[in-house]
């Protein structure tokens, strides 16, 4: 299984596709996720990505990022419920009450968050980070201090989820208990931790920038790159599917 974010190699018509075109495709679905709010259009979109994800092989990996979604969308979910009186009473509160309309808009926000996040994520596990900021870079005409911190940002997540774990195996081989379900005392022993995982990012980001700037980074222009991201057919094809899926979700929209 990959680590997170991190690029596996393959022969998937999405690892064939141009990463420009990825990146567009995966806004593009996930602007026609938001675009319509019709439960059985997203249930169709999440089983699209799905497809894609197994598809690709990345099924482990997809699973993993719709525990994660889902469980934070689950919180969302839930203010919905207790926030948004609507349709036809089934449990009153003091508040208000909790209604099928109520029940409807919280499963169309889970759904949607895990169909919008899921194509976002493949493009990342599909193509390589340096891919992705140059053909920014020459195709999508992106500024290249914008397509470099982008890049630098998501590859520095994975960096600091493993200076973390091992900041807390460190505080566990000195007797420290992580695994209490006191959510309370847990979010205690994790502030102290946030102290040395800032300075280790601090120093991290440091010797980045002090690499960038004696590579050039300030002279690096468009044209610097020397490797070409031709568009073909299958990125011409993966690109009329997405149009379609979003002017498909503006009619359903409509219609609604």
């Amino acid at each position: 299984m990959a680590k997170f974010l991190e690029y596996v190699p393959g022969n998937s018509i999405l690892h064939r596709l141009n990463p420009s075109v990825k990146l567009v495709c995966a806004v593009l679905f996930a602007i026609a996720c938001f675009v319509c709010s019709n439960l059985v259009f997203l249930l169709i979109m999440l089983a699209l990505a799905l497809t894609l994800a197994l598809s690709s092989g990345f099924g482990r990996e997809t699973a993993g990022l719709c525990k994660a979604v889902f469980a934070f969308s689950l919180i969302l979910a839930l203010v919905i419920l207790l926030t948004t009186p609507n349709g036809v009473e089934l449990i009153a509160l003091p508040w208000g009450y909790i209604g099928t309309g109520s029940l409807l808009a919280a499963c169309t926000v889970v759904v949607r968050l895990m169909a919008a996040a899921i194509p976002l994520f493949l493009v990342f596990y599909a193509t390589k980070m340096t891919d992705i900021t140059n053909s920014a870079v020459k195709q999508l005409h992106v500024p290249y201090k914008y397509a470099f911190t982008f890049t630098s940002t998501v590859h520095f997540i994975p960096v600091f989820m493993n200076d973390m774990s091992a900041i807390m195996e460190a505080q566990t081989a000195r007797g420290v208990e992580f695994d209490t379900s006191n959510i309370i005392k847990k979010i205690r022993l994790m502030v102290p931790l946030c102290v040395p995982l800032l300075v280790s990012s601090v120093r991290k980001t440091n010797s980045a920038a002090i690499a960038a700037e004696v590579r050039g980074f300030n002279l690096r222009t468009r044209k610097s790159g020397y490797k070409d991201y031709p568009i073909g057919l299958l990125d011409g094809m993966a690109l009329g599917v997405c149009v379609l899926i979003v002017v498909a979700a503006f009619v359903v929209s409509l219609m609604a």
